[in-house]
């Protein structure tokens, strides 16, 4: 028999950019729903959402880096950061195969697809920022985790509607699992 267990969390939501900001948020019943401040939203029916605020990965990402990672990413990176450090996970060389990344995401780097397709209308194709497909994938999250922290184990996002995040928890699971039944095979 298997057992998982969570050994490490990390936040980056609309009530609060760390775990504990996040579990006292919810304790207190606050709400992360708001009139919509990153886009003008004068035209649409509802001008109200869940939006990270006051996020800054500053002190994780580069400036430099962060100009070639969409905003989606970065959350992963950071509530990553918390989640590892939070375990106490310490990444080397004897056990960087062994670290998945596996992320839930349902879109990807929208923000970034839809600006550069402004750049596209405005100036053309050859203004299209280079990293435009690396930063909208859905997979980038996990794949940004595993280059900032070295994990070289299995490494991708499913993108499975509503159950997303579900389905990215249940292939962890999976993974472990799997890791263990590998592991007692060979010892037999």
């Amino acid at each position: 028999m298997c057992r998982v267990v969570i050994t490490g969390l990390g936040a980056v939501t609309p009530i609060g950019n760390d775990k504990d900001t996040f579990f006292d948020s919810l304790i207190a019943g606050k709400s992360g729903i708001a009139t919509i401040t990153r886009f003008d939203a004068a035209g649409y029916s509802s001008r109200i959402a869940g939006e990270v605020k006051n996020f800054d990965p500053s002190d994780l990402i580069k400036p430099k880096d962060r100009r070639h990672i969409d905003r989606f990413a970065q959350f992963a990176v950071y509530a990553a950061d918390e989640a590892i450090k939070d375990a106490q996970l310490i990444i080397d060389d004897n056990n960087s195969e062994r670290v998945a990344a596996i992320v839930g995401s349902g879109i990807g780097g929208l923000g970034t697809l839809e600006k550069q397709l402004e750049i596209l209308h405005k100036y053309g194709p050859k203004r299209v920022n280079p990293y435009l497909v690396p930063m909208m994938i859905s997979d980038m999250a996990a794949g940004q985790i595993s280059i900032y922290f070295g994990a070289k184990g299995p490494n991708w996002s499913p993108v499975s509607a509503c159950a997303t995040g579900t389905h990215a928890i249940g292939e962890g699971f999976e993974i472990i699992r799997s890791e263990e039944h590998t592991s007692e095979l060979q010892s037999h």
